[in-house]
C-alpha cells in the first residue's frame, strides 16, 4: 500500500512520515508510561509489602514510580527524535555531527544524569521512611528518639554525596570536563577552601558531637545561652528550635555545644522558691499556724515532692520574711503551673484563715527554674 504523496513532502530535511512515526512513538510511549507505572508500582509494592510495613501504596507511587516514569519518556523521547535526521549546516566541518543532533543528545545525556540521581534521591527518601514507619510500629522510645535525630541527618548527608557524585558525572561525560584533573585541582586548593568554609566544618563537626554525646534530642525543651526553645531538627549545620513564642529559630551547632546547654526536659522536677513578706501586725502564733497549715496544702498536691520547705527566714523593716520552696514532679508546663496556682490560693488561705496579712510596704520576691 502506497503512502500519500503529501506524507513524502521534505520538510527541514525530513519527511512528513518521518515526523508523523516521531509523534506516534512519543504518543504511545506515554500511554504506555501511564500503564506501566501502575503496573509497576502495583508489583513493587506487593513484593515489598512485608518488608515496607507502614508505607502506603501511594507514598510509594510517590516516591519511586515518577522518576522512573520521567526515565522512560526521556527514553521514548530519545527513540522519537532517533527516526530524524539532522541536516549539516552550510558552514558546518565536514564529517561533523549536525550541532542539533549534538544539541539533544548531550540534553538526553544530561536528563538521564539528573534522572536517574533523581531516583537514587528518592530511594534514599524511601528507605528513611520505611526505616521511621518500621520504628513507630516497635515501640521503642529509644530507637525512636535515635531515628528522629540521626536518620535525617544521614539522609541530608547521604544526599549531599550523591549530588556531588553526579555533577562529576555530568561534567565528565556531558561536557567533557577532566574530572580527574578537576578533582587534583580541588585538592591542591583544599587549604583555602578548608580556610573558606572553616565555620560550615566546624558546625559539621559539632554534629558529629551532637550525635556521639546525645546532650539532646528532638522534642527536647534546652537553653543554651540566650536561646531556648523546642529542638525540632537537627541539620549537619544547624539545630532548629521553636520558641515560646511560637517563633522559628536556627541556631548553629557549634553554638549548641560551646555555650553551657540545660536540657530541660531531662530534670526529674521543676523547682519553686520564693519569699513571703508578712507585716508586723502578724504575730508569731499565727505565723507559725500559717507555716504549718500551709506546709500541710502543699505537701498534699499530688505533684509535689516531699521536699516541701517553708521557713521563717529573716525580720525585715518591711515585714517578715518567709521563705517557701517545693518541687513539681513534672515536665509538662500546663500541668507545673496548674500546681503553682492552687498552692498559691492555699497560701492566701492559710494566711487568710489564721488572721495573717501580708506586708503592704513591700513586694513577694519571685525565684523559679525557666519554664
Amino acid at each position: 500500500m502506497e503512502m500519500p504523496l503529501f506524507l513524502h513532502r521534505q520538510l527541514f530535511g525530513n519527511e512528513l512520515l518521518e515526523y508523523v512515526i516521531a509523534a506516534l512513538i512519543l504518543l504511545l510511549g506515554a500511554l504506555l508510561n501511564r500503564v506501566l507505572s501502575r503496573l509497576l508500582n502495583k508489583l513493587l509494592f506487593r513484593l515489598t509489602k512485608r518488608y515496607t510495613a507502614g508505607v502506603s501504596e501511594n507514598e510509594m507511587h510517590d516516591l519511586l514510580i515518577q522518576p522512573v516514569s520521567t526515565v522512560f519518556f526521556l527514553v521514548t523521547a530519545y527513540l522519537a527524535f532517533s527516526v530524524l535526521r539532522y541536516p549539516a549546516p552550510p558552514l558546518a566541518v565536514q564529517g561533523a555531527a549536525p550541532w542539533p543532533k549534538v544539541l539533544l543528545l548531550g540534553l538526553f545525556h544530561l536528563g538521564i544524569i539528573a534522572t536517574v540521581i533523581w531516583v537514587i534521591l528518592r530511594l534514599v527518601d524511601f528507605s528513611l521512611l520505611v526505616v521511621q514507619r518500621r520504628a513507630e510500629l516497635t515501640a521503642i522510645s529509644g530507637t525512636r528518639r535515635l531515628d528522629s535525630q540521626f536518620l535525617p541527618f544521614a539522609k541530608d548527608l547521604l544526599k549531599v554525596f550523591i549530588v556531588v557524585i553526579g555533577l562529576l558525572v555530568a561534567l565528565g561525560q556531558v561536557f567533557g570536563v577532566n574530572v580527574t584533573a578537576l578533582v587534583g585541582g580541588l585538592g591542591i586548593g583544599g587549604l583555602a577552601v578548608a580556610f573558606a568554609a572553616k565555620e560550615s566544618l566546624e558546625n559539621l563537626l559539632a554534629s558529629f558531637t551532637i550525635f556521639l554525646d546525645e546532650p539532646f534530642g528532638v522534642g527536647d525543651l534546652v537553653t543554651a545561652g540566650s536561646v531556648s526553645g523546642t529542638v525540632e531538627k537537627i541539620g549537619f549545620r544547624s539545630t532548629r528550635l521553636r520558641t515560646a513564642e511560637k517563633s522559628y529559630l536556627t541556631v548553629p551547632n557549634k553554638s549548641m555545644i560551646d555555650k553551657p546547654l540545660d536540657n530541660l526536659s531531662l530534670r526529674t522536677a521543676r523547682r519553686v522558691g520564693f519569699t513571703l513578706v508578712f507585716d508586723h501586725k502578724t504575730t508569731s502564733d499565727q505565723l507559725q499556724a500559717i507555716i504549718q497549715e500551709s506546709v500541710t496544702a502543699i505537701a498534699a498536691q499530688p505533684l509535689v515532692t516531699k521536699d516541701v520547705q517553708m521557713k521563717f527566714d529573716s525580720i525585715a523593716p518591711g515585714g517578715k520574711q518567709v521563705t517557701v520552696q517545693y518541687f513539681v514532679d513534672t515536665t509538662n508546663y500546663d500541668e507545673y503551673l496548674n500546681v503553682k496556682e492552687a498552692i498559691n490560693y492555699c497560701l492566701v488561705q492559710a494566711t487568710e484563715h489564721q488572721g495573717g496579712s501580708f506586708a503592704s510596704t513591700s513586694t513577694t520576691t519571685v525565684q523559679m527554674s525557666p519554664a
